[in-house]
């Protein structure tokens, strides 16, 4: 059972769409359930985010996760928007059922994986920041191997 929030996010998505010329772009996929998140960032000179806009193809917890996503990133800073965390996404949408939690890891990868583009283009380093995965699940398949 979905939270009244996540149903609110998923039925009316917050931030949906594209930033034309964006600061940072950063995509990520889960190849095991096929969610994909791209997270546009506008971020200004004092590296505060003023637009933050995604696109999700996935179920309805991907959409509301990557809808919280943004408004939880959107004017703060670099650092800030770093310290988003997939259990900051799941409390504010007061909660995921277990099978969707990985919806809430995606919403933050796509953040990471924004903000490593934001660096790289502008050739800084944001401290904390280690360079993202495309899959939320890579590396996992030589564990399950064993």
């Amino acid at each position: 059972m979905y939270s009244d929030k996540v149903m609110d996010h998923f039925s009316n998505p917050r931030n949906m769409g594209e930033i034309e010329n964006a600061s940072g772009v950063g995509t990520v996929g889960n190849a095991k359930c096929g969610d994909i998140m791209r997270m546009y960032l506008d971020i200004d000179e004092n590296h505060m985010i003023r637009d933050c806009k995604f696109k999700t193809f996935g179920c309805g917890a991907a959409v509301a996760t990557s809808s919280m996503a943004t408004e939880l990133v959107k004017g703060k800073t670099v650092q800030q928007a770093l310290e988003v965390t997939n259990k900051a996404v799941m409390e504010a949408l007061d909660g995921l059922p277990p099978v969707k939690v990985h919806c809430s890891l995606l919403a933050e990868e796509a953040i990471h994986a924004a903000l490593w583009d934001y660096a790289e283009k502008n050739h800084i380093t944001i401290e904390g920041l280690q360079k993202p995965k495309s899959d939320i699940h890579e590396g996992e398949e030589e564990e399950d191997e064993y």
